[in-house]
């Protein structure tokens, strides 16, 4: 599931309090020289001064980028071998027009914006077998199959009602505040919602709970990441009812259970609904001393933008031809700010990060923003293939904060791992680009994955003859350590660092960058 704001809605009062005192770019700050766990950006490009640099493309496998956002301008990746918008196919490459990427997720009927979650595809395909079947006559492997169906069944009727109600309580908190902007004569903020009388027991307790959000967070950007969640929540609901094979066949026109068909999608590479990918594609690449909006990490990426991340669960065969696509056309950083909790066809995306492997590519994922152990309950994809075999070029990201309490160091809804998460890395609180040239605070792993991609594309390009594995052992070894404990996400046990990462550490680009210098690199 590409990994949106819907978290902000229940994560609001945590994630203001780390960043009252934060600035804007406290991603690019270094511990040592600002006192905040920063990626350490500013400090790495002081040591390298005018050390010639290579251009890296760095693919965002996500929902749709805004490839003409003021602040990317010059930043994107263009295929030199397509000519924009004459409708052919001038690379020979299988894709018409695929001038600044591809998406997976349109055809001759539109775009996908809203799928389902993996969960209700699967019972979908296990209900549509059992319905030509005589169930007071299974064979045994077909009764152990239909028991298993069963379980799928009752694990989705009750991760809906859990929607259900989120979907419910964002609706109750959007009433209240067209209330509060009735009573007030069109006004909604802190003052107003404190001037709120409400009419209900119901009411009170809701002010109470805006009250305490805004509190940390302004009014407006409450009422919006109100309105997202709900807007995000639901047609996930609606879709988990229905039969979204059929309608991907009639939208984009391939067969979804056809695992090696490559040859669909379209150029849109924006789609409906670019929030997200934009954001990310900005962490890593927003242009330098443009005196525009924020600074990106890694001023020598190329962002390549692959649309295959729909709001719900993406399809594993997207995921795969997206991966695939990228190595294809010359990215050496990949970042992936999505994930599921069930992989039916994880062959398929196994063979392409081999692929990618087998090219020295460099995958970035998030680790997700469940606020639990990835070691006991897997995110997929990871670098773990099914053969129990792990690849070297699979970089795996929690969020960290900007808070100058170690305590408070580490996301309350960062997912962590001490076997499968390398590191942590600034994702609280980022301020980044955003649609029709936007910019806007946004949290979750999916902003501390860019950042670490930029980190990647960073050293890649000034140290081209590191490998997409070396890269990965050089960020794990040089992340800065963090002494004492920190609150384990989701609760308020306390744990050390390294024994929620295989690092121990935060991403340190300039803690990189001198080893580098050092060993003459």
């Amino acid at each position: 599931m590409c990994l949106r704001f819907i978290f902000l809605l229940f994560w609001a009062l945590p994630l203001g309090l780390y960043s009252q005192s934060a600035p804007p770019n406290w991603y690019l700050q270094d511990p040592r020289s600002d006192g905040i766990y920063g990626a350490g950006v500013q400090q790495a490009y002081l040591l390298l001064g005018d050390r010639p640099v290579q251009e890296v493309v760095v693919a965002v496998i996500d929902a749709g980028v805004e490839v003409d956002h003021e602040d990317l301008s010059g930043m994107i990746w263009t295929n030199p071998g397509e000519v924009q918008g004459n409708g052919m196919d001038d690379d020979g490459n299988g894709y018409v027009d695929d001038v600044h990427g591809w998406s997976f997720l349109c055809g001759p009927g539109g775009d996908i914006e809203h799928e389902a979650l993996e969960l209700a595809r699967i019972v979908q395909d296990m209900k549509a077998y059992f319905s030509t079947r005589d169930l007071s006559a299974l064979s045994e492997t077909d009764q152990k199959r239909y028991d298993r169906y069963q379980q799928w069944v009752g694990l989705l009727d009750a991760r809906q009602q859990e929607l259900q109600q989120q979907y419910d309580a964002a609706r109750s908190m959007l009433d209240l505040i067209d209330a509060v902007k009735a009573q007030s004569g069109g006004e909604f903020s802190r003052k107003t919602i404190n001037a709120y009388e409400p009419a209900t027991r119901q009411e009170k307790g809701l002010k109470t709970a805006l009250s305490v959000m805004a509190l940390f967070m302004d009014a407006k950007a409450v009422a919006k990441e109100l309105r997202m969640g709900a807007d995000q929540l639901g047609p996930l609901i609606e879709y988990n009812s229905i039969d979204t094979d059929s309608l991907r066949r009639q939208i984009v026109g391939d067969d979804p259970d056809d695992g090696q068909q490559r040859d669909y999608g379209c150029d849109r590479v924006e789609g409906p609904d670019a929030m997200h990918g934009t954001h990310v594609a900005g962490i890593i690449a927003a242009r330098q001393g443009n005196g525009l909006g924020i600074e990106g990490i890694a001023k020598n990426a190329r962002i390549l933008v692959l649309r295959a991340v729909p709001n719900g669960d993406e399809r594993d065969k997207d995921v795969a031809n997206a991966i695939r696509y990228a190595v294809d056309h010359g990215a050496r950083v990949i970042n992936m700010s999505f994930g599921k909790p069930y992989s039916p066809q994880k062959s398929l995306v196994d063979e392409a990060v081999q692929y990618a492997l087998s090219r020295d590519v460099l995958l970035v994922h998030a680790a997700g923003n469940d606020a639990v152990d990835n070691d006991q309950v897997p995110s997929f994809p990871n670098r773990k293939l099914a053969d129990g075999t792990t690849v070297p070029n699979w970089l795996e990201v929690g969020a960290s904060s900007s808070s100058r309490k170690k305590k408070n160091l580490l996301a309350t809804f960062s997912n962590y791992g001490a076997t499968t998460v390398d590191l942590f890395a600034p994702g609280v609180d980022i301020y980044s680009a955003v649609p029709d040239n936007g910019y806007e605070d946004a949290s979750g792993t999916s902003m501390a994955a860019p950042a670490a991609a930029g980190v990647a594309a960073l050293i890649r390009g000034y140290f081209p003859d590191l490998t997409a594995a070396e890269v990965r052992e050089l960020l794990i070894r040089t992340a800065e350590p963090v002494k004492g404990k920190v609150r384990i996400p989701g609760g308020k046990a306390k744990a050390r660092l390294v024994d929620l990462c295989i690092s121990g550490g935060i991403i340190n680009a300039e803690n990189a960058v001198r080893e580098l210098l050092a060993t003459g690199e």
